[in-house]
């Protein structure tokens, strides 16, 4: 739900570099940087929401806790209709793109569209929300715009639309395509077929990160904008001149994705800030002078099942999810085992509704129960994860070990490029991974969000599970705020989930973050966007 807006006090609310800071930080994040555009399926599951929060900018953005928080400088919502639920946005007046052209209610028209699951060309990673909305009226260049929900679609988290890193800039696409931007947002609206799959490719193709980019096309609606990335892959941040809102503490930010060489340079102290999973880097040895906060996220660490090959059979994904010692592998996380597939981003007394007694069968390794499930035949399961990773290494190798009396063997399969793309591209037969399939939390911080991972609409819906009745509990979860009917949704589904296992959850991710003791104003978030979300705060002592 919509949160009022939080002031940002004490030490999150350094406003101007003080005497004696440094003038760049050197900020590490545990997945690729691969795409500006976080709302693909790849983009989303990547390191991109820890990159980007504050380079594109939104109505709202999510706080330390995963709360939803109202980005005042970007604009301002009004609720005007709660039967149909209709709401209106305005955009600052101030607000513009950092190459100078402003931010209109056409970009907003694109995140719809792009994201509402009506036109099945784009590649987006979650419909949730957008796919409930009715009509945007946007009279194109212009700052305002209504948006009406569907009848009975009350969206009850739409705090989460028209957020941070959810909106791109409209008119890169009409330059790219050789439109004016009012056309682009015409034939989203009107529904031009070929033009709206000319609009998709751009729309999929034109952010990926390399360090030959064209950065005219990559303009900021942020307090930082990007200069350029390296040939390692790093994303260098440079305050943004035509940002509105308080200049950002520090004139440039370099984020570093995971690489071969990460957890050497934790251990020399190469970077200010780290934001990772914990225990993927294995046993750290951190200078004096760091500091180590580990908290638990909203993702949820799981096997997630290809739609192809020898995983793609319900009875071959019971099997291998039956001889998984889940209890051992959430032990060696120092984590409760997770059962929850539908209300997975808080910690809340709905998500024991799922843990129904067929979840009972799952909770130890029994590699006989295994075995009777493929009928004595033998399997073959490629697990994969992002590398380095050595907890999900052990994990791997946990499997391995119990699934082998089953006749089950475990071919760990990992690299530095496994993600969502891996599975769909048939390279491995699972994936370990959290919520979307990415390396880091990759939640939302809303329950409702996340469940469309399992919707049969959704991108990130990985394993392409269909099952109508999920998607009828999935959708109804979506507005509906009455905790009785919750439960009873969330305790209906459980028994399909258990028996049709499209995935398995494992634990809820920890995270940890090391921050250099110079560091001041930096902390942690359980959701996708991680500790990035007030970079723009951040100030490093010299």
């Amino acid at each position: 739900m919509l949160s009022v807006a939080l002031a940002l006090a004490g030490s999150l609310g350094l406003t101007s570099c003080s005497d004696g800071a440094a003038d760049s930080i050197d900020y590490a994040v545990d997945g690729t940087l691969i795409s500006y555009n976080t709302n693909t399926v790849a983009g989303a599951a990547s390191g991109g929401p820890q990159a980007f929060a504050r380079v594109l900018t939104g109505f709202n953005y999510h706080g330390p806790e995963g709360q939803i928080v109202g980005d005042h400088d970007f604009g301002t919502i009004s609720v005007v209709g709660r039967t149909p639920l209709v709401l209106d946005y305005e955009i600052n007046p101030s607000a513009v793109y950092s190459d100078g052209k402003p931010i209109t209610c056409d970009d907003m028209v694109l995140a719809w569209a792009s994201q509402s699951g009506r036109f099945s060309r784009f590649d987006a990673a979650n419909r949730a929300g957008y796919a409930d909305i009715a009509t945007i009226d946007c009279a194109t260049g212009q700052q305002k715009a209504r948006v009406s929900f569907a009848q009975d679609r009350p969206f009850t988290d739409y705090g989460q639309l028209f957020a941070a890193t959810s909106m791109m800039p409209s008119h890169v696409i009409a330059d790219v395509l050789g439109l004016d931007q009012g056309s682009v947002t015409t034939a989203l609206l009107k529904n031009d077929g070929p033009n709206v799959e000319r609009i998709a490719q751009v729309w999929n193709n034109t952010w990926k990160l390399t360090p030959d980019l064209d950065v005219k096309r990559f303009p900021s609606s942020g307090p930082y904008k990007l200069d350029s990335v390296t040939a390692q892959g790093a994303v260098v941040l440079v305050a943004n001149d035509k940002w509105w809102g308080a200049q950002p503490v520090t004139d440039k930010v370099t984020v570093w994705p995971r690489s071969s060489d990460m957890q050497d340079r934790v251990n020399e102290g190469a970077y200010d800030v780290v934001d990772i999973a914990t225990g993927s880097l294995g046993t750290l040895n951190l200078p004096e002078d760091y500091v180590r906060t580990d908290a638990s996220s909203a993702g949820v660490e799981q096997l997630i099942f290809a739609p192809q090959g020898p995983l793609a059979a319900v009875p071959a994904r019971r099997a291998l999810a039956l001889c998984t010692p889940r209890d051992v592998i959430a032990r060696n996380a120092t984590v409760p085992v997770f059962n929850s597939r539908l209300n997975p981003a808080t910690e809340d007394a709905y998500g024991a509704a799922e843990t129904t007694p067929e979840a009972g069968l799952f909770a130890v390794g029994n590699p006989d129960a295994a075995r009777a499930a493929l009928n004595n035949q033998p399997l073959t399961a490629r697990i994969g994860y992002q590398t380095p990773n050595a907890r999900l290494a052990a994990t791997v190798g946990v499997i391995a070990k119990a699934c082998a009396p089953a006749g089950i063997k475990v071919e760990d399969v990992a690299g530095e490029n496994i993600g969502p793309l891996a599975l769909s591209n048939n390279e491995i037969d699972v994936l370990i991974a959290s919520t979307g399939g990415a390396a880091g939390s990759g939640s939302s911080g809303s329950s409702v969000m996340d469940a469309y991972s399992l919707h049969s609409g959704n991108g990130n819906n990985l394993p392409r599970y269909a099952n109508e009745r999920i998607d009828g509990i999935i959708s109804t979860l979506a507005v509906t705020s009455d905790p009785k009917e919750l439960a009873r949704l969330l305790g209906e589904a459980g028994p399909i989930l258990w028996t049709d296992m499209p995935t398995l959850p494992l634990y809820r991710q920890m995270r940890t973050l090391l921050t250099s003791a110079k560091m001041f104003a930096v902390s942690g978030n359980p959701t996708r966007w991680g500790a990035g979300w007030n970079m723009d705060r951040w100030k490093l002592s010299q």
